[in-house]
């Protein structure tokens, strides 16, 4: 199951273990049952700490609880923890053992004081780069709190249950037997949900904060770049955020970010995270904004309810996905309506999808898609493609992929509980088209995050913001960068280096604000 190099990693990381744990395995007769039990052996032969308990009796074979030698922390994998849940594995096992948990006291502290029974279960696909967040996130609350339970289960391994529960995206989480939530979710999400009360503290703790010198919205690739400017200039800079690295960890993989050859958005973004934490960064994720309102500086205000000042503001909030804005889109999304074909492609298995879009993403979901469903059809609006040529020619050469060009979708089907198929429109000849489809897959590019600035900035025909060559835009003070400003061509390193440029001109503009800061004065000496 492990090889060499990885039995290596995962031993260093064993030696961190406090205290004992088990691994408590509930197994069948089957070839998942016996790579399960291999894998729970291969772990304990690398610490003394680590043993295996075969009289396991989850309901779910197989399955591997990990349990603290007190029994009071238990985390439980139905199916077997690797591709990008091994992260999760690995976590667990230490959380488990004793090793300390990278959150901050009050959320440690609100997890503890949790009343009641929590039984969690998330359904995952083992390819979604999305669901170790969830994961991992509960986990952790696992570990906190004894009355909360958590199972992992791999969607692709429980196939009738998760056709009988309907679940079309991962990840999908239960509480107590019934649907809490499906999707990308932060551990102090999982606290507003919990805990009524939750989100009014944390807004009334923020706005107890000092004024920021620089004020960061956003935490993708730009806005990380443009607060490590920002700190090493001495300022007291902030970041606010939906959720820290943005669409980059929706990316699987990078092959052109320079001088690296590869990598994956969540470890990008764990990188970006931990660079960002060198520096004293108030990193403030799990705030939406909603408004900006300029005076004497700034006052942002979150969906929360949070107010915060600044004295300049950079606004880094990227891009998302970009709807169809159809009937029947919003009414199934998340039945069979998806946006990540990395995440909720598995669940499709055997079906017949349909990708819309013919651009690279597009493309490149169908090429994907078609190693797992039977058959995919690619809907695009244009007479031709515009993704790669390279990318053309493996589509049109892979057998159960179909492109239809000219097509314009009118209306996603279902039948009250999941999609059925869909229409469009031959752009040529006027005609009218159904299809039979079990999932339809989004890929038609993004929209810039900026309704927020709506009535506050100048911004371009798409909802881009206006700036200029030094990411300045039309209110003093305001500068924005990334993929949410009219600048082209939205990539990785294109993002960063325009953070690190809104940054210091941010700083220049902080400089020369009359009558002079003195503390701003001698923050720039230092820098100098």
């Amino acid at each position: 199951m492990l090889d060499a190099d990885l039995k290596v990693q995962l031993k260093n990381y064993l030696s961190n273990l406090k205290t004992p744990i088990e691994l408590c395995l509930s197994l069948g007769e089957d070839a998942s049952s016996s790579e399960l039990n291999q894998l729970a052996n291969e772990i304990a032969e690398l610490s003394e700490l680590v043993s295996v308990n075969l009289n396991g009796t989850a309901k779910r074979q197989p399955t591997m609880e990990v349990r603290s030698s007190a029994g009071d922390k238990v985390m439980a994998f139905a199916g077997i923890p690797m591709g990008h849940e091994f992260t999760s594995l690995v976590l667990a096992l230490l959380h488990c053992g004793g090793h300390p948990l990278k959150l901050e006291a009050d959320v440690i502290e609100q997890v503890a004081n949790l009343e009641g029974e929590f039984t969690f279960e998330t359904y995952v696909s083992l390819s979604c780069q999305n669901c170790p967040d969830v994961v991992q996130a509960i986990n952790m609350m696992a570990a906190i709190n004894p009355k909360i339970r958590h199972t992992m289960i791999d969607g692709a391994l429980f196939e009738s249950e998760v056709s009988a529960l309907n679940i079309k995206a991962v990840p999908a989480v239960y509480l107590n037997g019934q649907p809490l939530l499906s999707g990308r979710i932060t551990i102090k999400d999982l606290l507003h949900k919990l805990d009524s009360k939750a989100a009014s503290r944390e807004a009334a703790q923020l706005s107890e904060k000092e004024s920021f010198d620089m004020l960061i919205l956003g935490g993708g690739p730009a806005g990380a770049s443009a607060a490590i400017y920002a700190a090493r200039k001495g300022l007291r800079t902030g970041i606010v955020a939906d959720r820290f690295g943005g669409q980059v960890a929706d990316t699987v993989g990078i092959e052109n970010f320079i001088s690296v050859p590869y990598t994956e958005g969540p470890k990008l973004v764990n990188q970006l995270e931990q660079h960002v934490t060198e520096y004293a960064v108030d990193v403030m994720s799990g705030q939406k904004v909603k408004q900006v309102k300029a005076g004497d500086g700034f006052t942002i205000t979150t969906e929360s309810g949070a107010t915060l000042k600044a004295t300049s503001v950079v606004v880094a909030t990227g891009a998302s996905w970009r709807k169809m804005n159809v009937p029947g889109e919003a009414e199934y999304s998340g039945k069979g309506v998806a946006y990540c074909p990395h995440c909720d492609g598995p669940l499709f298995k055997g079906k017949r999808v349909a990708v819309i879009g013919g651009g690279n993403s597009g493309i490149e979901a169908a090429i994907d898609l078609s190693n797992i469903v039977e058959h995919v059809t690619v809907l695009e609006f244009s007479d031709q493609l515009k993704a790669d040529e390279v990318l053309v020619r493996k589509a049109r050469h892979t057998a159960n992929i179909d492109i239809i060009l000219s097509a314009q979708t009118q209306e996603v089907l279902g039948d009250g509980q999941q999609v059925t198929g869909l229409k469009y429109l031959d752009r040529r000849d006027q005609q009218q088209h159904e299809i039979t489809l079990a999932g339809v897959f989004v890929q038609i590019g993004l929209v810039p995050n900026s309704g927020f600035l709506q009535d506050t900035v100048e911004l371009s025909k798409y909802g881009e913001v206006v700036v200029d060559e030094k990411g300045r835009t039309s209110l003093p003070g305001l500068f924005a960068c990334g993929d949410v400003t009219t600048v082209p061509y939205k990539q990785i390193v294109i993002a960063m280096g325009e953070g690190a440029k809104a940054s210091l001109s941010a700083f220049d503009y902080l400089m020369r604000l009359q009558p002079k800061n003195d503390a701003l004065e001698s923050k720039s000496e230092k820098a100098a």
